[in-house]
This record gives structure tokens, C-alpha cells and sequence, in this order.
């Protein structure tokens, strides 16, 4: 009986890609900071004892300044909802700017349709080192998934132990590696916008609805027609907590589909990327 060997399959080799080290400090310490800016905002800059006819001398966390003198100190008293609006109002621009600067870095140098098309021309006339280089001046998550996939590329077309089908799909892994660590370095933080863009207003709306209970027990403490006056300028500084929320949510909403439509336009990128380099080497190297 004749012996049979056993069949020896080419083990590709595993992804050149490195994960990206990356920090979450500022997830952790942005928020704290923000809230303790956003009641020392509340407490020392709004609640500054000369915007007021009527100060409270005795000072603590929360004094009860009466007869605010204008209108930005007036928002004083809307409560102690209002430090936590202005410390959320802080945070959409603080991740604004970090997931700006991290977006924009992702984008790299020029329009990413056209570092496409160069890499498109160089691998037609099967000049990889020339599209490495592309690469390198592009500089964003685009260029970094296209060069791992070239140096794929370059590795399967001195490979002689696989098909070009079993080359093709190591490139396509390659691909598909490097864009799971690109991705969510961009996703980053976005929850926190999101969050904020649908809770800002529930939050503004329980400081509303505080003001409005204080409002209305003085109202019926006091009773009369005098309270009338009381009770009118109770509700304006209720309505406060409703216009700081709607404003920081409008603005979450806004920033986070600003930011999402830049990734969407990377992502597109990467998608064509992968695409680009499969059909090249199933094409040239049959």
C-alpha cells in the first residue's frame, strides 16, 4: 500500500501592522475637569457677589444671591443644573478640538481621491516602490492601510507557493487588518458628543422643571398678586437651563455630523484602497 503524505498548505504570513498605542487620559480626566470649570464658572464668575443687589455674605457652595443686576448674572439662578450644563457646554469643545486635530491628521496631505489615482497608475505600470512612496507623503489613515497592504502586495509577487487566489486574499486580510486599527482611533470619543447631543436637553429640561416647582412653592407661600412679579422672574431663570441645553445639544449634534461625515469620506477612502490593490494584483498577476 502506497504511503500518503500528508499535504502541506504555504502559511501566510501574519499582519506587519502594529497597533496603534493610543491614550484614553483625556476620556477620564476631560469630563471631571470640565464639570469642576463649569461650576466654578457658575459659582465665581456668574455668581460674583457684586452682580447682585442682594448678596449672600455668608458664602459656600451654593449662595443665594438675590436681584441679579443683568442678565448673565441672573443665570446664577437657575441652579445648580447650570454648572452642569456649562461644564457639558465645555466638553463638546473640548472633543471638538481633540477629535478635530485627530481627524485632520487622519486625512493626511491633499485630496485622498487623487493619492488614489496616483497608486492606481503606479501599480499599472508595476512600480510598487513608487506607490510606497505616495504613501509616505499622504500620511493619513488612507496611505497608512495602503501601505500595508503594498508591502503585502510587494511580499505575494515573489510568492510562488500560493495561488493568485490564495495571494489576492492575503492582501485583502492585510487590508482588512490595518483598517480595524484605523478605525477606531477616528470613532474615538464621538460617544461623547452623541451622548451629550441626547441628554443635554433632558438635563435642561429637570432644570427647568426644578425651577418651576421652586417657583410655584414660593408662589403659593407667599400668595397675592405681589407674587405674580416673583413668579414671572422665577420662570425666566428656569427657562435659563432650557436654552444652555438646547444650545450645547444643538451644537453636539452639529460638531458630531460634522466629524462623522469626515470619517465616512476616510472610510470611502480605505474601501477603495483595498479595492484598488486586489484588482491590480488579480489582474496583473495572474
Amino acid at each position: 500500500m502506497a504511503e500518503i503524505k500528508p499535504t502541506a498548505s504555504k502559511s501566510v504570513k501574519a499582519t506587519s501592522v502594529q497597533p496603534k498605542k493610543s491614550s484614553n487620559l483625556i476620556s477620564w480626566i476631560a469630563p471631571v475637569v470640565c464639570i469642576i470649570a463649569g461650576y466654578c464658572i457658575w459659582r465665581f464668575i456668574m455668581g460674583n457677589p457684586n452682580g447682585f443687589d442682594n448678596p449672600d455674605a455668608s458664602g459656600g457652595f451654593w449662595p443665594q444671591h438675590k436681584h441679579p443686576r443683568d442678565a448673565f448674572h441672573r443665570i446664577y439662578e437657575g441652579g445648580i443644573i447650570v454648572p452642569l450644563l456649562i461644564g457639558m457646554f465645555l466638553m463638546v469643545i473640548v472633543f471638538s478640538i481633540e477629535r478635530y486635530l485627530t481627524i485632520r491628521k487622519a486625512l493626511g496631505k491633499g485630496s485622498i481621491s487623487d493619492f488614489v489615482r496616483k497608486v492606481q497608475y503606479h501599480l499599472a505600470n508595476r512600480n510598487v516602490e513608487a506607490a510606497l512612496s505616495e504613501c509616505d507623503k499622504q500620511r493619513g489613515s488612507v496611505g497608512n492601510v495602503m501601505k500595508a497592504g503594498l508591502r503585502r502586495y510587494k511580499e505575494m509577487i515573489d510568492e510562488g507557493g500560493l495561488t493568485t487566489e490564495q495571494k489576492v486574499v492575503s492582501i485583502q486580510k492585510e487590508v482588512e487588518e490595518a483598517t480595524a486599527l484605523e478605525l477606531p482611533m477616528l470613532q474615538k470619543n464621538l460617544v461623547f458628543l452623541s451622548t451629550i447631543t441626547s441628554v443635554g436637553t433632558l438635563i435642561a429640561l429637570l432644570g427647568t422643571v426644578m425651577g418651576m416647582i421652586r417657583s410655584f412653592a414660593a408662589l403659593g407661600e407667599e400668595g397675592g398678586a405681589g407674587a405674580a412679579g416673583e413668579l414671572a422672574v422665577g420662570i425666566s431663570e428656569a427657562l435659563y437651563n432650557t436654552a444652555l441645553g438646547i444650545g450645547t445639544s444643538a451644537l453636539a449634534l452639529i460638531m458630531y455630523n460634522v466629524f462623522t461625515t469626515k470619517i465616512d469620506s476616510i472610510t470611502y477612502g480605505i474601501d477603495e484602497s483595498g479595492f484598488t490593490l486586489t484588482q491590480s494584483f488579480a489582474s496583473l498577476y495572474k
